[in-house]
């Protein structure tokens, strides 16, 4: 066996374009990736082929290629930009002598430099030891097995054995402990719902600038950096939008395209946070060629965890990045008159006023001022708006009639309104919005 480096900096990246792979991989996103995980890409082998090569993935020529560039520039670590199987990966650092790490490895090992939480140390272990549990075999080559015939069977459980069964133990514990963080989180979730406070979640593809936004609009300080799964942690901070109006703003984990599903499994509770959310807010980097690309990635993920069919306001950040002339903050609407996307930039804080206004109208929190007529046999309706704490003014006029100022979210016009004993009083006047 060879002697495995401490640290593999320098790093050799493999990419190939498969015919029959509908949706492929980018090297510059997988140079992101090596960069994010601090490594030195020196150099890049790329080549195409009709499918995988079941031994070595990449086909026995392309393998010795992958050999000179590491003997040239003295790397040591293979970064492969796809899925290996066990067998493909363990056969490729024999003919190496090298390290080698797939797609999934290398997000693995960034999410686990990312962790900073109990909670987010927890799902990428979990993640980690489902992932290596299929590849155990890779470092135990050196210790005995057990053989079949006579005067070879080894002498009771094998290291491999015995390290497949206390890794099944972790697992058992992993799991155990990830149960009561999602019982506490469930706790924090029931509670905003009693305190009706609308949830808004920040998703988008990694490096969109989520946490950029998050501290814009929240002036706090997350962790924000020009690199890929900056964000790991999930962030929930209450954001005011005046008038009297809030929502609890929640920062998550940055998609990707394929994410592995070790991982989207393992963070299923972080993700929770964008599944119970009222509203999606979609940050996606205005200046990426590939922007349309990674939005279908990112619907595509959340689909993949059950949150495909949210309300959902797109964001297109770093507008200040165009190159075009006169592309300036905006908001547009539907026919209906119901945002849609809000152009903006996190970085100066262009258009991030249009964003507070877009979240008040499509969270429901948006106030009114209504004044209402209400006759003596509206007593019920007049009690049910001092309870919901709406009434502003009241006064009686000469025929007996209660005349009513209120300001009102939208989403509790909505349900009064749904109400046939309230409805009558409730008739869509002209609205005007609380300054």
């Amino acid at each position: 066996m060879f002697e495995r480096p401490k640290s593999g900096e320098r790093a050799v990246l493999v990419h190939l374009d498969l015919s029959g792979e509908q949706d492929r991989e980018d090297l510059t996103e997988l140079r992101d990736l090596a960069l994010s995980a601090g490594a030195d890409p020196v150099a890049s082998v790329v080549g195409a082929r009709r499918s995988p090569d079941p031994k070595f993935f990449v086909g026995s020529g392309k393998v010795e290629e992958i050999l000179e560039a590491i003997t040239l520039h003295e790397a040591e670590l293979v970064l492969v930009n796809h899925a290996l199987t066990p067998a493909q990966e363990r056969n490729l650092e024999r003919a190496l002598e090298c390290r080698v790490l797939d797609r999934t490895g290398l997000i693995l090992d960034i999410f686990a430099q990312r962790a900073r939480s109990h909670e987010g140390k927890l799902q990428v272990e979990l993640a980690q030891l489902k992932h290596l549990s299929t590849r155990l075999v890779r470092g135990w080559t050196h210790l005995e097995r057990q053989k079949g015939g006579i005067g070879l069977r080894g002498p009771g459980e094998t290291q491999l054995e015995s390290d497949r069964r206390l890794l099944g133990v972790r697992l058992k514990q992993l799991n155990k402990r990830l149960e009561k963080v999602r019982s506490q989180r469930e706790m924090g979730r029931r509670s905003r719902r009693r305190a009706e406070i609308p949830s808004v979640s920040l998703v988008g593809y990694t490096n969109a600038g989520k946490s950029s936004l998050f501290n814009r609009l929240t002036e706090d300080s997350v962790y924000a950096a020009d690199q890929l799964f900056a964000t790991l942690d999930p962030t929930l901070r209450r954001l005011e939008l005046g008038s009297g109006s809030a929502v609890v703003l929640a920062d998550t984990v940055g998609f990707i395209r394929h994410l592995p599903h070790d991982l989207v499994a393992a963070f299923r509770s972080t993700l929770q946070e964008t599944l119970e959310a009222d509203l999606l807010l979609h940050v996606i980097d205005a200046a990426d060629p590939e922007r349309e690309e990674k939005i279908r990635q990112v619907n595509e993920v959340l689909h993949e965890i059950g949150a495909g069919e949210l309300p959902q306001l797109q964001v297109f950040n770093k507008i200040d990045c165009l190159e075009q002339e006169g592309v300036g903050p905006h908001m547009e609407r539907d026919g209906e008159g119901a945002p849609l996307r809000v152009h903006l930039s996190a970085v100066t804080g262009a258009g991030v006023e249009l964003l507070r206004e877009a979240i008040l109208a499509r969270t429901g929190t948006q106030l009114h001022r209504l004044q209402l007529r209400l006759p003596p046999q509206a007593g019920r309706l007049r009690a049910r708006l001092y309870e919901l704490g709406v009434v502003q003014h009241e006064e009686h006029d000469e025929s007996g009639d209660l005349w009513v100022s209120i300001e009102i979210p939208t989403r509790e016009l909505q349900s009064l309104r749904r109400q046939e004993a309230y409805a009558a009083y409730l008739p869509l006047p002209e609205v005007v919005e609380a300054e």
